[in-house]
């Protein structure tokens, strides 16, 4: 797809249904975002991927992974949001807020969120409010944020 065109279509599978180039490209996303953007040294590989109830939800241009998430179910029975990440080169063309949307119908309530606080406003659009106290995480300020 080039630049400029319609939104690209939204894929969503459990891990174990993505073929190892969707796999390696999300993987290498949330690397790129994450750990060397964001300078953050965490093992991002931590299990929740592989859970039966995790969602994978992302969009592709031109045959790579331009943006993603992931949609868990907490033990309590929220859903919960995370790993959120563009590639730089796609940005601000919501894409991350499309995906968003369709997380949001697909995920039932309530949900769940750490949102970097810098983003606080971003997720409001979408009907999240600050559910906490404020921490630093990475060096990083988060806000915890939900959807009733």
């Amino acid at each position: 797809m080039a630049h400029g065109d319609a939104t690209p279509a939204i894929h969503v599978a459990r891990w174990a249904q993505l073929d190892a180039r969707t796999a390696y490209g999300i993987l290498r996303l949330r690397a790129a975002v994450f750990v060397v953007e964001q300078r953050c040294a965490y093992l991002d590989a931590d299990g929740r991927d592989l859970e039966p109830g995790a969602r994978h939800l992302w969009m592709n241009v031109e045959d790579e992974v331009a943006c993603y998430l992931r949609l868990l179910r907490q033990t309590d029975g929220a859903a919960k949001i995370g790993r959120v990440a563009t590639d730089p080169r796609h940005r601000g063309r919501g894409y991350a807020a499309a995906l968003m949307r369709h997380a949001i119908e697909l995920a039932g309530r309530p949900i769940v969120l750490k949102a970097q606080a810098q983003l606080r406003d971003w997720y409001a659009r979408f009907g999240f409010s600050v559910c906490g106290e404020p921490w630093t995480e990475d060096g990083i300020p988060h806000v915890p944020m939900r959807i009733d």
